[in-house]
């Protein structure tokens, strides 16, 4: 099993993508209004697994589990939790491997059932939609935008 992360620093990861999801929330809380909205992000690796992604994987799969317990502590203001957990998406992440190395990008198009990775404009209308009044009642799910990733 590999525990090392893509960066080699398996507790940068934790402390970015988990620790600084739990802090920043816990110290914005103040601000943020009764009937509110937060929306974590995690990944659709947290469902399918690719090796030497564990440590971004479990890190993330914190943040699933942290969005249902702020989703049950936070009802009692009205804020709604809710998770989207991306598939491959072409961005910087992992200096843009995915958007700029067409080995990646081939192998993670070939875990989706629409056959290619994601772009930011495939994830940001889920975003949007959860922050909507629209979606006042969706609470405490996670929601994989992913193109249909590892079905």
């Amino acid at each position: 099993m590999s525990v090392v992360s893509p960066s080699g620093r398996p507790h940068a990861l934790v402390d970015v993508h988990f620790k600084g999801v739990f802090f920043l929330t816990q110290s914005l809380l103040p601000l943020i209004n009764d009937g509110g909205r937060i929306v974590n992000l995690s990944t659709g690796l947290t469902r399918v697994s690719a090796p030497g992604w564990s440590a971004n994987a479990a890190a993330k799969g914190a943040v699933e589990v942290l969005t249902v317990y702020m989703a049950k502590e936070l009802g009692a203001r009205g804020i709604a939790v809710n998770c989207v957990a991306p598939g491959a998406i072409e961005t910087d992440f992992f200096g843009g491997a995915v958007r700029d190395t067409p080995e990646y990008n081939q192998f993670f198009a070939g875990m989706t059932a629409l056959g290619r990775v994601g772009v930011p404009d495939d994830v940001g209308p889920m975003i949007a939609s959860l922050l909507s009044e629209e979606n006042r009642w969706v609470n405490a799910q996670r929601i994989e935008v992913s193109g249909g990733q590892g079905i």
